[in-house]
């Protein structure tokens, strides 16, 4: 059975730093783009970072513009693990974070719809 399961939020002043994690279980996925979405209350769910496995090559790693320069998303293929390094947090950070993963490494990295497997979520609250 295959599972992605989240951990590491939690309640963080502005400008702080968390990093979140996601263990994958019940298989490989080394070669699957692993991407970090979020949802906040009574918004629908947003894309935050993607990690590919690119053209068979090289990874690379693709953010959202909000984040962009604040978090960082690194994988741990021996541990079959992906994390969410997040600096400089602010109060619109704020949401359920999800790690997913896509089998077939789709271009549309951004979009919910093309991921197949989810997490539960784990909550990070940045107060101001």
């Amino acid at each position: 059975q295959v599972q992605l399961v989240e951990s590491g939020g939690g309640l963080v002043q502005a400008g702080g730093s968390l990093r979140l994690s996601c263990a994958a279980s019940g298989r490989s996925f080394s070669s699957a783009t692993m991407g970090w979405f979020r949802q906040a209350p009574g918004k629908e769910r947003e894309f935050v970072a993607a990690h590919r496995w690119n053209r068979g090559i090289v990874y690379r790693a693709n953010y959202a513009d909000s984040v962009k320069g604040r978090f960082n998303i690194y994988r741990d293929n021996a541990k079959n693990t992906v994390a969410l390094h997040m600096t400089s947090l602010k109060p619109e950070d704020s949401a359920v974070y999800y790690c997913a993963a896509d089998l077939g490494n789709s271009a549309d990295y951004y979009s919910t719809d093309v991921y197949d497997y989810w997490g539960q979520g784990t909550q990070v609250t940045v107060s101001s």
